[in-house]
């Protein structure tokens, strides 16, 4: 199996929260202030996995009173050096097969750039971004500018036989842009814009641990997704068996933070921390980042705070 042969690369499962809350914060992490690339630009000019991207960004609703949050609405600094990674034929997500150009792949809290999505999607079946309803102007201005290099993707055929129908969700290529709020909405297989695909192959969040109280509506959105996998698991033998893979990268920042989202996220998910070694060279040599991979458990431990 694929999932399992990534976990036999990835070493150590995390057996305790509190454990890896020290381990992570012990080390020296430089200053990144709050981790945006450039806070104050109206667009960003990035060289990503060898492509050249331009993304727009609102520095005005940054600083606005916005209900329901803002910091979706500029780049922040590990979304570049995470979307060059898990695009990279070299890591341990392509080497396993755990990824492959058949996969179907869901990101949540994807802001304003869709950076991720558009760099990752050359290489997969299907890349749907999810955040809330606003940053939606942004991610279809984005995916206009970008368009050139999302004309090849989406040739890749899914694991499912027959004609896909059209997606539901506005697209370009095969990446399409679905609103998901993580307190308000349910997860459903109509997520994936497609009658013929009815779960995810991995789920994504990057640097979206930032707020205490969204902490247990995020690992849920998680736990949701990853359990249309099994659902759909469920429905006949022709179905793919391996678990839905949870990858989540961000800034380390607020010990405390992290330790909140460490907890509730091992609670429902066995978890593995991506070693160095499997790290690209951007991220190995910046620290203060880390990304983890969890596989959804059948039970969810018992809550002991």
């Amino acid at each position: 199996m694929a999932v399992q042969s990534l976990l036999d690369l990835l070493g150590p499962e995390v057996e305790d929260a509190d454990e890896e809350t020290f381990l992570l914060f012990s080390q020296e992490i430089p200053s990144q202030n709050l981790g945006f690339v450039d806070a104050r630009a109206s667009s960003l000019d990035l060289t990503v996995a060898g492509k050249d991207y331009v993304i727009h960004q609102s520095p005005a609703v940054l600083s606005s009173n916005r209900a329901g949050g803002t910091t979706g609405a500029v780049l922040w600094k590990v979304t570049p050096m995470f979307a060059d990674w898990i695009a990279s034929p070299g890591n341990p997500l392509w080497k396993t097969g755990v990824l492959a150009p058949t996969s179907a792949v869901i990101e949540l809290g994807c802001g304003i750039s869709g950076l991720t999505g558009m760099v990752l999607a050359q290489s997969v079946a299907r890349y749907v971004l999810t955040d809330q309803p606003y940053v939606s102007k942004w991610i279809d201005a984005n995916l206009a500018e970008n368009a050139a290099n999302l004309s090849a993707a989406g040739t890749a055929t899914t694991r499912r036989r027959g004609k896909a129908a059209a997606a539901t969700p506005p697209s370009v290529g095969n990446v399409a842009f679905a609103p998901l709020d993580w307190e308000l909405d349910e997860v459903t297989a109509r997520l994936t814009g497609s009658d013929a695909l009815k779960s995810f192959d991995a789920v994504v969040a990057c640097d979206c641990i930032y707020n205490d109280a969204l902490i247990r509506p995020l690992v849920q959105t998680c736990v949701d997704v990853c359990k249309l996998r099994r659902a759909d698991a469920g429905e006949g033998p022709q179905q793919p068996q391996e678990p839905a893979l949870c990858i989540v990268a961000q800034q380390l920042r607020d010990p405390e933070i992290f330790e909140g989202w460490i907890k509730e996220f091992h609670r429902h998910f066995r978890t593995w921390r991506m070693p160095e070694s499997h790290l690209s060279d951007a991220l190995r040599g910046n620290p203060g980042f880390v990304i983890h991979v969890g596989i959804l458990r059948t039970t969810p431990l018992e809550s002991h705070y």
